[in-house]
């Protein structure tokens, strides 16, 4: 096949002229210097007219903006990063410097974008493709592993859970310029498998010293997490290899996948290549096992993004997810008092309405009424978004740390806790999370640390 080469670790993009297996060796590429360059990706089209590239942004009032872009310049066969100010008149989202092209049928576009890339050492594992048609298109992006103690590897931290009260919640007024929504097409969104009560747990492919698990560690974690009888796991993010080790170890035994688009300090920005790397990880043979798209966890409690933004970030990478082949559900997870005040920007362009609804942080809330508490939470996550299906993506007890309230940690307090909210609403709950975190800070009540669960069941 033909493949991009380049001494950075930009995405590789690889022509493969006929059918057949084709292997893709390991790499390593250490960036000694924050480096900026044009690289390449490529997304599948359907027939129809298509609009890629360029810079898009979202602006909540009247500014000027900066956009840089790859201009491709014809007439010198040159590709230029191009850096214009831009008036934007009113609020909305806006790009710039984008190509359009009108296509009759499916195809792929490979096309220049701007990339950023800080010093690190980046890798890709290797990788081997069964390619069914000729000139097919794979992009395979590098990774950041995180095997440097400086790194600290992304797992949620818990939220406090707001009870809210049954007035009718606030709905931002959108502006007139504001874009129209994408409106889903009326798919429901089903588990398609569930154990009784028990449908899925959250993982993430660390070390309790917060490094990544190699492959083997994480075959074996996945497989232990089936035979405690959850058929579905949650994956918050690309890294640590967790697309190809995960996503190998689920298929390998038989368990299903909600992954995730994490939106992090950086913002909407820095997000891109997760898309691109979910969509070519997906269409490599995986959107089979892929129940459920999750854009963004907690972006908008934490100030990454506003509603706005993030929604406007769903529906780019909606488009994208479809042109690699998924035909999921999609959507994003908040706290409820933040979804509530975001129905209006988010209701749109998600499929499902999810929240995060830790019962902890409440504490009128007993070990043994957590299921209660979080079955009426999530109610009130249903009327968020009339219509939709309501989800809890992210629930649990610690085990240890203070008390707040009625709300005690302990491991029989955590058993009681966690058996309560499966019995009430098991079939619709991530439970939080496979194992203790022990490289994490102790936070509010000294509990992140120990969250793990795995073993009640």
């Amino acid at each position: 096949p033909t493949t991009t080469e380049c001494l950075l670790p930009t995405p590789e993009v690889t022509i493969c002229p006929t059918t057949g297996i084709y292997t893709f060796p390991a790499k390593t590429i250490t960036v000694t210097e924050e480096t900026t360059v044009i690289a390449e990706t490529a997304t599948v089209c359907v027939p129809g007219t298509h609009t890629y590239g360029g810079y898009t942004t979202s602006v909540p009032a009247a500014t000027t903006i900066t956009a840089t872009y790859a201009s491709v310049c014809p007439e010198e066969s040159t590709t230029k990063i191009v850096s214009t100010a831009y008036v934007c008149p009113t609020p909305g989202e806006y790009t710039v410097g984008a190509y359009t092209t009108t296509i009759t049928e499916t195809e792929t576009i490979v096309y220049p974008i701007v990339t950023t890339y800080v010093p690190a050492t980046y890798s890709k594992p290797e990788e081997t493709l069964t390619v069914t048609k000729t000139s097919y298109v794979y992009v395979c992006p590098y990774e950041t592993p995180m095997t440097s103690t400086s790194a600290t590897p992304y797992v949620p931290e818990t939220t406090p859970c707001t009870t809210s009260s049954s007035e009718t919640p606030y709905v931002p007024e959108v502006p007139e310029t504001t874009p129209v929504p994408y409106v889903p097409e009326t798919t429901p969104c089903t588990t398609s498998k569930i154990n009784g009560k028990q449908w899925a747990m959250t993982y993430t492919p660390y070390t309790q010293d917060g490094q990544c698990k190699t492959k083997e560690e994480v075959y074996s974690d996945v497989a232990r997490l089936a035979s405690k009888g959850f058929t579905t796991l949650r994956l918050y993010g690309t890294d640590c290899y967790g697309l190809e080790h995960v996503g190998g170890a689920a298929k390998a035994h038989g368990v299903r996948m909600i992954v995730g688009v994490y939106v992090n300090a950086e913002g909407i920005a820095g997000c891109q290549e997760q898309v691109t790397a979910i969509g070519a990880w997906g269409a490599s043979g995986y959107w089979s096992i892929v129940d459920l798209i999750v854009v963004g966890n907690e972006a908008i409690f934490n100030n990454f993004a506003t509603g706005h933004e993030l929604a406007a970030f769903i529906t780019r990478a909606r488009v994208a997810f479809k042109g690699y082949g998924y035909s999921g559900p999609i959507t994003t997870t908040e706290p409820l008092n933040i979804l509530q005040e975001n129905t209006g920007a988010l209701c749109g362009v998600i499929d499902v309405v999810a929240a995060n609804i830790q019962s902890y942080f409440t504490a009128s809330v007993s070990p043994a009424s957590a299921g209660k508490f979080v079955k009426h939470q999530l109610e009130l996550v249903a009327e968020c978004c009339p219509g939709l299906d309501a989800y809890n993506l992210e629930t649990g007890w610690p085990s240890q740390g203070s008390a707040n309230g009625e709300a005690r940690a302990g491991h029989a307090e955590q058993k009681a806790a966690i058996l309560s909210i499966v019995e009430e609403v098991g079939d619709r709950s991530v439970i939080f999370s496979f194992e203790d975190d022990h490289w994490k800070e102790g936070g509010e009540f000294g509990v992140e640390k120990y969250w793990g669960c795995v073993d009640i069941f």
